[in-house]
């Protein structure tokens, strides 16, 4: 017995301390450390072990979308897709929806490797025909209609493990039908839209969420949303308006300025002006974004809004990997809001235009203190990092090397 012992307690010191997992009734906080930083936490579960143990689970039927997929030959990707193959060589039905303008960004051996997995059935959908400029951007999977999972992090293996990403695992079970009638809704309009039909609105007026729940999904655009679901965007502006002490975002880049044909960029007030509002009030604002931002005209926007009395705004630099420069990686690129401390903000939108009004994207909003707290803390941990730092006014910033 004595012998059994020790060998036990051998096995466990080599495995390393077990990694926990932040979790309220419903709801697992998932995070992205990136590689070769200070800003790992213990508690918190990476996506590819929360995503490989929901497919492994999977019985009947697995639905993802995503605006691309990346993969690379021996990175993080490459054991998620082994285990969705797993799961489809298994019998289970998997349904893969990838927005149509992704396909830029993409690596295409990936996709050849996803479409050759038995029982998936991939499709490509271009959600500009039915909101202009607006893209699938919203990143999910729902397995068994039981269990989801929503966050910031790309089909990408360096969202995986160079880019600071979060997300919830989800298995409330209301929510989870929610996010389930979603991706039919688009996976229907996507086989309309093949057809060469019309894809009619399901929502001709804004449809207020109900703030009476203690969690509860919002999404966009509002025109396509199921019943049941609010508008993600008139969401966002009610929830800054009823803020009444601190206000904490992390986000990958912010700028008041949406997308029209031509390449122009016309002004979008709606999150500006909910913010200004909650200054006005004596709210303080903490904003952190990556430095992506500081490219132009998103830097005069900043600096603008850095000017208000309570706002300051931070700019993360993450270190370039040992391994050389990685494009389009080595930033943060969460999509997270705390407020008071009591209401917690998780979700796959982008602060600007052509987000929240025209783009498929999905915010989950927990009034819970434990998980506002935790959210806070994980901002506070980048925004007191080496990493961070106040947004100079009179500083001309480099235009940022993103590829």
């Amino acid at each position: 017995m004595r012998k059994l012992s020790i060998l036990l307690a051998i096995a466990f010191a080599l495995s390393g301390p077990a990694k926990a997992d932040f979790a309220i009734p419903g709801f697992e906080l998932v995070y992205t450390t990136p590689a070769e930083t200070t800003l790992s936490n213990p508690d918190l579960r990476d996506p590819v072990t929360v995503w490989c143990e929901m497919l492994d689970a999977a019985k009947t039927d697995i639905d993802i979308a995503q605006f691309y997929v990346a993969g690379k030959t021996g990175e993080a990707l490459d054991k998620v897709i082994a285990h969705l193959a797993a799961a489809g060589e298994r019998g289970v039905k998997i349904r893969f929806l990838m927005e149509e303008k992704g396909k830029s960004a993409s690596e295409m051996k990936s996709i050849e490797r996803l479409k050759n997995i038995p029982h998936l059935d991939f499709r490509f959908m271009e959600f500009g025909k039915l909101r202009g400029q607006g893209i699938i951007h919203a990143k999910y999977m729902v397995v068994d209609k039981a269990i989801a999972y929503v966050g910031s992090q790309n089909f990408d293996w360096r969202s995986l493990s160079h880019i600071h990403e979060t997300g919830l695992r989800i298995n409330d079970v209301a929510m989870v039908r929610q996010l389930h009638s979603i991706f039919d809704i688009d996976w229907q309009a996507q086989a309309l839209l093949t057809e060469g039909k019309a894809v009619p609105a399901l929502n001709q007026s804004v449809v207020l969420a109900d703030q009476s729940q203690s969690a509860y999904l919002v999404a966009s655009p509002n025109a396509f949303n199921p019943p049941g679901i609010g508008d993600s965007e008139s969401e966002l502006v009610r929830l800054l308006a009823a803020a009444t002490s601190e206000v904490r975002i992390t986000l990958l880049d912010y700028v008041p300025l949406s997308y029209a044909p031509g390449r122009k960029r016309p002004y979008y007030a709606v999150i500006d002006n909910a913010i200004r509002a909650a200054l006005a009030r004596g709210v303080r604002v903490r904003l952190m974004v990556s430095n992506w931002n500081t490219e132009e005209p998103a830097i005069h926007h900043l600096k603008s809004l850095a000017l208000l009395p309570g706002m300051e705004i931070r700019i993360v630099n993450l270190p370039q990997a040992s391994s050389g420069f990685i494009p389009f990686a080595r930033v943060i690129h969460s999509k997270t809001m705390s407020i008071d401390g009591k209401l917690a903000w998780i979700g796959t939108s982008n602060w600007s235009g052509g987000y929240l009004d025209n783009s498929r994207n999905l915010e989950i909003v927990l009034r819970n203190e434990a998980m506002a707290k935790r959210l806070a803390d994980l901002h506070e941990q980048t925004w007191q990092s080496p990493y961070a730092q106040p947004l100079e006014i009179q500083k001309n910033y480099p235009k940022p090397v993103k590829g």
